[in-house]
């Protein structure tokens, strides 16, 4: 199989232009998907196959993205626990996980998994289709995030779900889910995934130490168990709101690459941590949104910067947002982006 700039970056040894792709980078600001959207919900659009790779190579056909990602939401782990999906136009939980009984009604185990079999079809299709250099990403959420998510129904209400990690729920919600979940990520690894991307945007919600204590044994249980059934494919790491506390609390686990957010200084999170993970991000997203005239200068300031730094240390960095393109980003924006991050890594 060829290698890609992506693979090659995720190994921290790319020589040539950074790998460029963006979270969310097929969404509702793209033509291409909004024209999908006449005619097809959300729910269609990832769980048709043909429509969700349909909708992932749009914005790798129109802007030229190193990668495309898996067109798809990281609940319907929570739809195959029984717990209820729909989307109106967010997403909507049939429960929320409150009592010992509602944590009776969720149901787990790797056969579970076997639900998300939409997501495999939709990878072959998209591997297909993608050229041969260019990378293709999994992902799944992150165990704490899909907790406060059954426990909450968003990642802005995580206080709501915090009573849950000294109560039982949140070990029992857990025991439920994390045989499905690894063998879910090996449905994707199986289909083409060059990396399963992990996204955990509640981590944020909590302090380093709760965080040490809470999230990263589940999350080593998580992997320990995906690499008893898939020894080699990478994983990407992504915690929304979090900084070096809550990342030193990673040491030891079998993760690839960290993705970063826009809080944090680019080439010191690469001095400090290039030697251990590939590093992907983290220009802010919200600067996308900006008059172009006030955007322009932002991304050659960020652009040069990288440039700037020895080469040693880009070899592990994969560049993109710090979080996904936001609804009304102009899509002339993310052009602007792409064409000058060519331009001064040509």
């Amino acid at each position: 199989m060829t290698e890609t700039a992506l693979s090659a970056a995720l190994n921290r040894r790319h020589t040539g232009r950074p790998p460029v792709w963006f979270m969310r980078q097929a969404g509702r600001y793209h033509s291409h998907y909004q024209s999908l959207k006449r005619y097809a919900d959300f729910i269609a659009l990832c769980k048709e196959p043909q429509l969700a790779a349909e909708t992932a190579m749009g914005p790798v056909h129109d802007f030229n993205f190193d990668a495309a990602i898996l067109f798809s939401d990281l609940l319907f782990p929570l739809e195959a626990m029984g717990m209820g999906l729909t989307y109106a136009p967010g997403p909507k939980l049939a429960f929320h996980l409150k009592t010992p009984a509602d944590l009776a009604r969720l149901q787990g185990g790797a056969d579970k998994a076997a639900f998300m079999q939409f997501q495999a079809e939709a990878m072959t299709l998209t591997r297909e289709r993608l050229r041969s250099d260019k990378g293709l990403i999994g992902f799944v959420g992150g165990p704490f995030t899909l907790y406060v998510y059954a426990a909450a129904g968003s990642h802005e209400k995580a206080p709501e779900a915090m009573p849950g990690l000294s109560n039982g729920l949140y070990e029992g919600f857990n025991e439920k889910l994390l045989d499905l979940l690894a063998h879910n990520m090996l449905l994707q690894a199986k289909a083409g995934a060059e990396v399963i991307a992990v996204m955990d945007t509640a981590a944020g919600e909590i302090d380093a130490e709760t965080y040490g204590n809470k999230v990263v044994p589940v999350l080593a249980d998580l992997l320990a168990r995906f690499r008893k059934l898939d020894a080699v494919t990478p994983i990407l790491y992504y915690s929304r709101g979090t900084g070096p506390a809550h990342w030193d609390k990673l040491a030891g686990l079998p993760i690839a690459a960290l993705g970063i957010d826009w809080r944090h200084d680019m080439a010191e999170v690469l001095a400090k941590y290039g030697d251990r993970y590939a590093i992907q991000g983290n220009f802010d997203p919200e600067h996308l949104l900006l008059p172009t005239e006030q955007l322009e200068p932002l991304i050659h300031a960020f652009l040069s910067k990288m440039k700037a730094l020895p080469a040693e240390l880009r070899r592990g960095w994969i560049c993109g947002l710090g979080h996904g393109v936001l609804q009304k980003t102009p899509e002339a924006h993310v052009r602007l982006f792409l064409r000058l991050q060519r331009e001064y890594f040509a």
